[in-house]
């Protein structure tokens, strides 16, 4: 590290956990984040202030008045515009020494399978359920760690599945692939502002936490929390021998 980034950096370095050593991980870290939302927000914001070394961004969407509202890396005067390019641009104003990288689709099997292969952690910020698979299914198949996340309403959940890891879970262990279930938005539902950003950050702190290897990650536990009430429940899982994904790793 040259002198900038030890004055950068200078407040993680001085943790013990993480020092000069885990913050080298972090600068030579490649983090995936699909979905430039109310969770993408904060999670590139902290990513890249935090100094991982290359953020690829993926997310079909512009960037809507509604959004505003909870989905901090963008601005009033960028409505209109993509919404990769805005956070890429919130990034860059924080740290501009973090490589970036924007994909403008609604990604499928076949490019998620070669954007996974090339991050070392994945971070699921979308809020389609279709979308959350694919990106579980290339996920396991690559043996990256996943962060997944999602908040409506008042609430807000985030675990990490980590094929890396015997015995843990897939996201699809936990919720099958031909579940039937009725999907719900914000757009339908509402979601309070804070939420994203409670739950965005912590997938942010769990992407760290693998990066630098400090800690136990959220592998194996599924920590919810309840916003009126500020309660928070966690719940311990396990891998599903049957499972369609990750059943035979």
């Amino acid at each position: 590290m040259n002198d900038d980034q030890l004055l950068r950096y200078s407040r993680h370095i001085l943790l013990d956990e993480i020092g000069i050593e885990g913050q080298e991980r972090i600068l030579a870290a490649h983090v995936l984040i699909v979905g430039a939302g109310g969770l993408g927000s904060p999670a590139a914001l902290f990513l890249g202030s935090a100094g991982v070394g290359t953020l690829t961004l993926v997310d079909d969407d512009v960037v809507d008045l509604t959004n505003l509202q909870r989905q901090i890396a963008h601005t009033t005067d960028r409505v209109g515009s993509a919404k990769v390019e805005s956070a890429a641009q919130a990034v860059r104003a924080i740290n501009p020494h973090v490589q970036l990288h924007t994909v403008r689709e609604r990604v499928g099997p076949a490019a998620l399978e070669r954007l996974v292969a090339a991050a070392d952690v994945v971070l699921d910020c979308t809020d389609n359920y279709a979308t959350r698979q694919a990106i579980n299914a290339a996920c396991v198949h690559a043996g990256k760690p996943l962060v997944a996340g999602a908040a409506i309403r008042f609430d807000g959940q985030v675990s990490v599945y980590d094929p890396r890891r015997g015995g843990t879970p897939c996201y699809a262990c936990l919720f099958p692939p031909d579940a039937a279930f009725e999907e719900v938005q914000c757009s339908t539902m509402g979601v309070f502002a804070p939420m994203v950003g409670i739950i965005g950050t912590m997938q942010a702190a769990e992407a760290l936490k693998l990066i630098a290897q400090v800690g136990t990650p959220l592998a194996g536990r599924l920590l919810m929390v309840d916003g009126r009430d500020m309660r928070w429940t966690e719940m311990r899982t396990q891998r599903d021998p049957h499972c369609a994904v990750c059943g035979t790793r």
